[in-house]
Formats: C-alpha cells, structure tokens, sequence
C-alpha cells in the first residue's frame, strides 16, 4: 500500500521543527503581561518616557524581532526606564503603496500580546496617515520619539529608514539622536539555519504549507485566531462534526491537512485536533473554509472564538468520490494526528 503520509517519515529526524514545536501551548509565554497601549498621540500619557524603544510592523513577532525586544527590555531594567515599541496602524504601505502591502500574520492587538510576553511595557500604535507619510526625519523624531516617548535609547535594525519617502537611514537617526539627547544601536540581523528571518520569509512559509519552517522562525507554531462561524452542516451529517473558522488575519496556510492544537481564545480550554484548509472539493465548494475536528470531547459550552495552532502538514485536500471515502480518510487521518501527539508525549 503506498504510503499516503510522506511528511511523517522525517518526524523524528533532527531539524525537522517537531522538537521546537509541539511543547508550545497556547498558554506559552514569558512574563504574562499585557503592555500599556496607546493608539495615537493624544493618548500618549506624560509618564510614559522615559524608554528605550524599536520601531517597525513587527508583523509575526518572529524570533529577530523576539531577541530585539529581550534587548530593550534588559536595557530598560538596568537603566530604570520603560521598555517600549512604537509601531504602525496601518502597514506603512497601504497608505504609500497599497498594491504593494503585504498580507497580515497577526493583529496589532495580538502582537501586542507577545511582546508582553517579552518584556514590553508600553506599545505605541501610531496611526500612519498621509500627513505622516511626509514627515520629514526631523519630525518624526522631535514629535514622537523625543515630545511623545521621551525615548533614551532606539534599537533598530541596519537597514532602517524612516521619514518622507524614506531619507532617514541610521546616519541620520544617530545624529538626530545626538541632537536631542538619546543614543542609537544597531542589532544585526538573526539567522535560523542561513536564513534571515523576516515577516516576509514567515509568510512564505505559511503559504507554501511549510508550517514547521514558519515555527521555528516564529519561535512557536504558527496559529490563527478568529470567530467560530456556522459552516455548511455536511460534516455533522456525512463525515465528522468540525469547528469552522474565520481568522482576524490574512495570512492562511496553504490548502491542505494539518495536525493541530485548538484552544478557546475566552478560556483555558484546549484540545489536539485536526484542520482542514480548502474549499471542500468532495462536496463541490467554491470557497476556502478552515475546519478543524477536536480529538477530545468538548465538553461545556460550545467556544465563539478559538485559535489553531499548526504544527504539522499531513497532506494535500483532494476530492473523494463519495462522502464515505472522505470519511474513512478523515479517520485515518485522525490516526497520524494521534502518533504525532503520541510521539510527542514520549520526547
């Protein structure tokens, strides 16, 4: 019989993203606290300086980003000052060039969350509007970083630009930072495997189905979160009952099988389980649908909002010739879950 589940003869081989994954929970964390935050300038309090700070999307919150962020948060510890990020809302290119903007891993709020997690103390989402857009350097820096943040320290990477049609690079932050009084570092980019990380490489990854490759450059599995919606009422009646959602983010993995883990975003509840990507071709779907069944009774009340961890891709959706087939390949494919977990369990 061929074997219908390449991806698992790698498992247990070393490198494979299995070892950094399938620990994280969705409770999985550092300090556990959530950030000040702040999202315009009218809100920024007189207290909230002074910092050390980063600026940037910080889309994904990715393991560059995480190290950046520890930075800042020792800095602050050792100096007496807060920890702080100054980010955007929204992404810098859909107000200068929306055809360009890339498709969101997270939400402002969830990556606030992580950052938390970090050490973060305050984050400061600064509404990015055309009038903005044509700050100049000097602006930029004497409004939000020096009036607003009372910022001491800015960490930033060695390619940053900001300002009007991006004339500041890290010549000109460091001799702005002379002028009014802080100090400037640069942080030198992290490389998982040759790779630079960055936002964009993640969603590569979580758009080619390469979820174990996302999570090590996340430093955990790669999750989403939304609303739990009614689906189409098939799989309760022909195949298997399922949990449908519809994310608060952009970026889905790529159509297909995954081994997942599921947890109620209003509780601690969470449960192994499998997911679906795909437009549910046995039964003639003409739109994508994320539906995952729960390995483990769900008990209490039904959740409205969930998140899905995934941590391993079983295989491509494929259309069965009846809804019998699907569901005997749904139950095999409960199977591999199951060995994973188990497998995971004996590490």
């Amino acid at each position: 019989m061929q074997n219908v589940y390449p991806e698992l003869r790698n498992v247990q081989t070393p490198g494979t993203g299995w070892s950094l994954c399938h620990g994280i929970t969705a409770g999985a964390g550092g300090m556990n606290a959530t950030p000040r935050i702040f999202r315009n300038l009218d809100e920024v309090p007189r207290d909230f300086g002074p910092c050390a700070t980063t600026i940037g999307n910080f889309d994904g919150v990715h393991v560059g980003h995480q190290a950046l962020m520890k930075r800042i948060s020792a800095l602050s510890r050792e100096q007496g000052w807060k920890a702080a990020v100054l980010t955007f809302n929204p992404h810098p290119a859909k107000v200068v060039a929306p055809d360009r903007a890339p498709k969101i891993i997270m939400t402002l709020d969830q990556r606030a969350k992580v950052m938390g997690d970090l050490g973060i103390q305050e984050v400061l989402m600064l509404p990015f509007t055309p009038e903005v857009s044509r700050w100049t350097p000097e602006q930029f820096v004497e409004t939000v970083l020096v009036k607003a943040m009372q910022v001491r320290a800015v960490l930033v990477g060695e390619d940053f630009r900001f300002g009007h049609r991006q004339a500041g690079d890290t010549d000109v932050l460091t001799a702005l930072g002379t002028k009014h009084g802080f100090e400037v570092d640069l942080i030198t980019p992290v490389n998982v495997r040759g790779e630079r990380v960055s936002s964009s490489l993640v969603r590569q990854m979580a758009l080619e189905g390469r979820v174990h490759r996302a999570c090590r450059l996340l430093g955990r599995p790669f999750a989403l979160e939304g609303m739990v919606v009614k689906g189409h009422g098939i799989g309760a009646k022909q195949t298997v009952p399922t949990l449908n959602l519809q994310p608060f983010t952009e970026v889905w993995p790529a159509d297909g099988v995954y081994v997942t883990r599921t947890y109620d975003l209003d509780s601690s509840r969470e449960w192994r389980s499998i997911s679906n990507i795909g437009n549910r071709p046995t039964f003639g779907g003409d739109s994508t649908s994320i539906e995952t069944f729960l390995l483990e009774p769900l008990t209490g009340a039904h959740p409205e909002r969930i998140g899905v961890q995934f941590l391993w891709r079983v295989r491509d959706e494929r259309k069965f010739p009846t809804p019998a087939d699907l569901k005997a390949q749904i139950l095999r494919d409960v199977a591999v879950a199951q060995k994973y977990f188990r497998r995971v369990a004996e590490r």
